[in-house]
C-alpha cells in the first residue's frame, strides 16, 4: 500500500491516515486543552516577530524555566532588532553567557544585521522566508510564522514528534528522516487554520507538560482516548530512537597563566565550537602525554610562548552534547617569549578584577569563580 501526500513522490506507509473527524477532535480537544493550562511566557503575552524569534532560538536545546530569565535579560539590553544589529558580538555572547550552544547567538546577531543591512530592517512573515536567515530551521520559521502571522504550517520539535508518535503508535525510528517527513506532514493535515500558532504551541506545551519522555502522565491528556501507545502499554517505548552510542570523555589542560597581577586570556575563533568566547588557553591532551606536557605544547602552538607548570590548581568535569571533558587546571608562569594570537583569535593581559567583563564558557567561569573567591578564614 502506498500513500500519496501533496505532491511528494510515493513512498510506504509509516504514518497512519488520519480522517477528517479525527483531525477535527484532535484539534479542538488540544485547543480546549491549551486554553486552561498555557503557562505564562513573556513572548507570549507580547508575540511581537522579534521577540518571538528570540524565544525560539533560545528555547532549542534548553528548557523554559531556564530560558525565560535570558530571554527578559536579552530584551532588556536588545530591545528591537536595531538595537542586536548594532551591537558587537562580544556584547551578544556577554548576555548569552550560561545559556550555552553559542552557535545560536552567533547566529542571531548575524541574522540581525543581513535584516537590517539587506532587508530595511523588515523580518519575515512566511516559513520559507525565515529559513533564509541563519540558525532558523524548518521547526523555528514554522513556529514563528505561525505564532505571529497564523501562517498553517507545522512546527515539529521533539515534543511534537513525541506526542504523535505515541498518539498513532508509531513503531518505527522517530529520527529517520521518513519517519519525520510523514510526521510532518500529518501534522500539517491537522493544524487548526484559525488558530494555527495556537496549535503548534498547544502540541509543544502538551509534550513539555503532559506527554513526557518518561512517565507521561496520561490520566491528564487531551487525547488520552484516542492515543495507541497509552491503549496498548507502548509509552515507555514510543517513540522508537537508536540505541546511543558511548560518549566519548577527553582530558584537556586549561593554564592560568600569571604575570605579576595579571592573566592570560585567550579567545576562541569564530569557526571554533564556542567561537568568539574568551577562555584560559590550553588544550585537548595527546597519547603518551602528561598533563604538564600538554600545557606546555599548547601554549606554545596556540600563544607562541614557553611556560613553566608551577602547580595545578584542580579539575573541573563537564558535559557537552556529543562529550564529556575533565578539564585540569594549572597554575602556570611565563618564561620566554611574547604572548600573541597563533592559532586562536587574540590574546590579552587582564587583571582577575577584570575577568568578568569577558564572555566564558562555563567551565572556565568555574576556573574564575575558583580565581575571585575570598580566601578561606
Amino acid at each position: 500500500m502506498l500513500l500519496m501526500t501533496g505532491n511528494s513522490s510515493p513512498h510506504p506507509v509509516i504514518v497512519p491516515a488520519m480522517t477528517t473527524t479525527d483531525s477535527q477532535g484532535i484539534r479542538c480537544a488540544l485547543l480546549r486543552w491549551f486554553d486552561r493550562h498555557r503557562r505564562p511566557m513573556p513572548w507570549r503575552n507580547d508575540p511581537h516577530p522579534y521577540k518571538v524569534w528570540i524565544s525560539e532560538i533560545m528555547l532549542q536545546q534548553t528548557q523554559v524555566a531556564t530560558v525565560i530569565p535570558y530571554f527578559e535579560r536579552f530584551i532588556t539590553r536588545f530591545p528591537a532588532i536595531g538595537d542586536l544589529a548594532a551591537a558587537n558580538l562580544q556584547a551578544v555572547l556577554e548576555i548569552w553567557q550560561g545559556l550555552g550552544y553559542y552557535s545560536r547567538a552567533r547566529n542571531l546577531h548575524k541574522a540581525a544585521r543581513i535584516v537590517m543591512n539587506e532587508r530595511g530592517g523588515e523580518l519575515p512573515r512566511t516559513a520559507g522566508d525565515w529559513q533564509t536567515l541563519p540558525g532558523i530551521g524548518p521547526y523555528a520559521a514554522g513556529a514563528i510564522a505561525s505564532i505571529c502571522h497564523n501562517e498553517v504550517v507545522p512546527a515539529v520539535d521533539g515534543n511534537v514528534v513525541r506526542v504523535f508518535t505515541r498518539l498513532l503508535g508509531i513503531q518505527k525510528d522517530s529520527t529517520k528522516p521518513a519517519v519525520r517527513r510523514e510526521l510532518t506532514e500529518t501534522v500539517a493535515t491537522v493544524i487548526a487554520p484559525h488558530r494555527a500558532g495556537d496549535f503548534n504551541q498547544a502540541i509543544m506545551e502538551l509534550g513539555a507538560l503532559v506527554c513526557k519522555p518518561r512517565n507521561p502522565n496520561c490520566a491528564h491528556c487531551p487525547l488520552r482516548r484516542r492515543c495507541v501507545a497509552r491503549a496498548e502499554g507502548l509509552t515507555a517505548t514510543i517513540p522508537v530512537r537508536p540505541s546511543r552510542k558511548p560518549v566519548p570523555h577527553i582530558d584537556v589542560a586549561a593554564c592560568v597563566i600569571r604575570r605579576g597581577n595579571r592573566l592570560l586570556i585567550a579567545r576562541r575563533r569564530p569557526d571554533q565550537m564556542l567561537g568568539g568566547l574568551w577562555e584560559f588557553p590550553g588544550g585537548k591532551q595527546e597519547p603518551d602525554e602528561t598533563l604538564e606536557q600538554t600545557a606546555i605544547r599548547e601554549i606554545a602552538e596556540e600563544i607562541g610562548i614557553e611556560i613553566r607548570v608551577v602547580r595545578k590548581l584542580g579539575a573541573i568535569k563537564h558535559a557537552f552534547s556529543h562529550f564529556k571533558m575533565t578539564l585540569h587546571v594549572f597554575e602556570c608562569r611565563p618564561q620566554r617569549g611574547r604572548a600573541r594570537a597563533v592559532t586562536v583569535d587574540a590574546v590579552k593581559w587582564v587583571g582577575i578584577d577584570e575577568l568578568n567583563a569577558y564572555p566564558f564558557p562555563a567551565a572556565d567561569q568555574k576556573i574564575i569563580r575558583w580565581l575571585t573567591a575570598p580566601p578561606a578564614e
